[in-house]
């Protein structure tokens, strides 16, 4: 039955992070630590063990995710290859934050971070990409009505932004990606295909630096992962396939609905474990 249960964990992780770039993490996390409390057998998971975990698993739902995206040729690698360089550092800095981290701390900061992401979403009609200026990076891409418009970012700001998000992913196992996915669309305009293609590319990647940290330090439950990881894999090729179906507001619209749940879920939590 446990089996059983983190397969479908893996499947519903691995389908919703890449339908919506965040990797899967965001429901590994917050699920496993959650089961704790609730199932016996699972009582041994720590805030640590949850991330090393979760880290490892997002690996195959990035690597999943971006053979599937690379095929509908969304994935602005050139983009992504930058932002790496500046995640990569940020996921060391965070998986050494993780380190000693309660977890009832961990479950209020959490959820904060969540509602602060899922709010500036709800915003971001009133929010104007900045402007992409000669020493910027520039992209272009068709939007669904056929138009070619342009985006892109400065070098240093996406730098900064991705070692953020670097730090992120290695302090909460989230893969970064919830926010990333906002900052490429808000910040650099990015249209919100290529925005969460793009995130689970960088997942990939920024995956594997952390997880070897986490796997040093005995972070990683390793029954577990062989559980999560084949419904992971299959999960994350059902969300670009669903992905590829959905309008750019329909994206927003889920990603929002997703954060609000689970950040609630995760600040109560907390709350009622001071």
């Amino acid at each position: 039955m446990d089996w059983l249960l983190l397969v479908l964990l893996g499947l519903a992780a691995g389908t919703f992070g890449s339908l919506l770039g965040l990797g899967g993490g965001i429901i590994v996390v917050p699920a496993l630590l959650v089961m704790s409390e609730v199932v016996p057998s699972f009582a041994g998971i720590t805030p640590q063990t949850a991330v090393g975990t979760s880290l490892l698993i997002m690996i195959f739902t990035g690597m999943s995710s971006t053979i599937s995206y690379t095929k509908q040729k969304v994935v602005d690698m050139k983009s992504g290859f930058i932002f790496l360089a500046g995640s990569g550092p940020g996921a060391l800095f965070g998986v050494w934050l993780n380190k000693g981290m309660e977890t009832n701390v961990f479950l209020i900061i959490f959820g904060l971070f969540m509602l602060f992401v899922a709010f500036v979403l709800f915003i971001r009609n009133r929010l104007k990409p900045l402007p992409v200026k000669r020493t910027s990076i520039k992209r272009e891409y068709i939007t669904e009505l056929g138009e070619k418009q342009e985006y892109g970012f400065s070098l240093a700001l996406g730098l900064s932004i991705a070692f953020a998000v670097g730090t992120l992913s290695g302090l909460f196992g989230i893969g970064g990606g919830s926010l990333m996915v906002p900052a490429m669309i808000l910040l650099f305009g990015f249209p919100p295909h290529v925005a969460v293609a793009t995130s689970m590319f960088m997942i990939l990647f920024s995956s594997i630096i952390s997880s070897i940290s986490h796997i040093s330090l005995g972070n990683v439950e390793w029954l577990y992962a062989l559980a999560l990881i084949p419904g992971a894999w299959f999960g994350a090729s059902i969300g670009a396939a669903i992905n590829k179906r959905l309008k750019s507001n329909t994206l927003i619209i889920l990603l929002r609905f997703f954060l609000i749940i689970i950040a609630f879920r995760l600040i109560w939590q907390g709350i009622q474990g001071i």
